[in-house]
């Protein structure tokens, strides 16, 4: 037993080794740090490391004042968000020499009727999307750009570089501006840090693309290597839902599995269905009522007719002491004349009925209660 196992053991090493080699395999992990929130991460370290200072935030919030005669200033976010007033400071910069990169606006909800001051300021106007441009760099395969970008064309401009056509509209063009110059774009996607592909959306490569290094170097040359490079960029982060959806799974799963357990195992369990409960009756007439018949029930009635006898005796003392003294018929014939009604029934009600008189009972116990409440 022991060598046939050891032979199988062998047997199964031997086909798994010749069946199966070891490879290796590049997997891209997702971007963490700076580099997940920050879309222009990329070319801010590529700066960095030719040696250029290079600076990003988030929103253009630095005065302009503080930028430097030959820096450059990329805006990748939505150029509406410049008003009249931050439009003529930075052409002001400009005209001293800065270098300003900025795009058309973004996205399918833009008006004719919206107001660009910036654009509108150099002379530019914007247009409907358009198609892709070609962009062949020496050496690389074929390559489109600016696919489906915001194009847009001159109103008595003479650009000193541009890239389109009046009929479809450009889709870059560099203006000179001053001492300085002003390069617009239809997209500025081509300087980010790219994107695999992921469900149906496509890759961007962003940077790590031969011909995206050389159309940001081009699009950076007026003022490259002298001053700072500003890289502003919108905040580009995930709602709090979705990234606790995604990402913390491992966590909220388990903690509500163990909820509906809890839920469970607490839940009331239904049974077969039961009559409602006799609510509780609390009423001091229906349990005197209660007791009395119990009373004359099991032979006691002469207890309950002296109760009622003792409580109108009890008031005739207060209220008419002399028919109280009296005794007998003549008691009777005072009560009648007092009380209108028959001397021989007040005789009769005054005497303690026997067992076999149940019938006068309750006549004789009305009687008394009776005249007691009229006294």
């Amino acid at each position: 037993m022991l060598l046939g196992g050891g032979l199988f053991v062998f047997v199964l090493v031997a086909w798994f080794v010749h069946s199966f080699e070891r490879v290796e395999r590049r997997v891209d992990l997702p971007p963490i740090g700076e580099a997940a929130w920050n879309p222009l991460y990329v070319l801010k370290q590529s700066l960095r490391a030719d040696g250029i200072a290079a600076e990003s935030r988030p929103r253009f919030n630095l005065p302009v004042g503080a930028l430097g005669r030959r820096d450059t200033l990329v805006l990748m976010d939505d150029p509406r968000y410049i008003d009249a007033d931050r439009a003529d400071a930075l052409l002001g910069w400009v005209e001293r020499g800065g270098h300003l990169v900025v795009r058309t606006p973004p996205g399918e909800q833009f008006s004719d009727h919206e107001r660009l001051p910036l654009l509108d300021a150099l002379g530019l106007e914007a247009m409907e999307r358009g198609d892709c441009e070609k962009f062949q760099v020496a050496g690389e395969d074929e390559h489109v750009e600016f696919c489906g970008a915001r194009r847009f064309v001159f109103d008595q401009v003479e650009p000193e570089l541009s890239w389109g056509n009046l009929r479809d509209g450009y889709v870059y063009a560099r203006l000179g501006y001053g001492q300085g110059h002003v390069d617009v774009l239809a997209d500025v996607d081509f300087l980010g840090n790219g994107t695999a592909a992921s469900g149906t959306l496509p890759a961007r490569n962003g940077l790590r693309d031969v011909p995206h290094r050389v159309l940001a170097r081009q699009i950076l040359a007026p003022n490259y290597g002298h001053g700072t490079v500003h890289l502003i960029y919108a905040v580009q982060m995930p709602s709090l839902w979705r990234t606790v959806i995604e990402r913390g799974w491992p966590v909220w799963v388990p903690l509500l599995l163990a909820l509906l357990a809890w839920l469970w195992l607490r839940a009331q369990r239904f049974g077969p269905l039961l009559p409602v409960p006799a609510s509780a009756r609390r009423s001091l007439l229906e349990h005197v009522r209660a007791s009395g018949e119990h009373l004359f029930r099991y032979g006691k009635g002469p207890l309950l007719y002296a109760a009622a006898r003792q409580a109108f005796l009890i008031r005739l003392r207060r209220r008419d002491p002399v028919a109280a003294a009296l005794t007998g018929e003549a008691q009777a014939a005072a009560l009648a004349e007092r009380f209108g009604l028959p001397a021989s029934r007040l005789l009769r009600a005054l005497q303690v009925p026997s067992a076999r008189e149940r019938r006068d009972f309750a006549d004789r116990i009305s009687l008394l209660m009776h005249m007691r409440n009229r006294l």
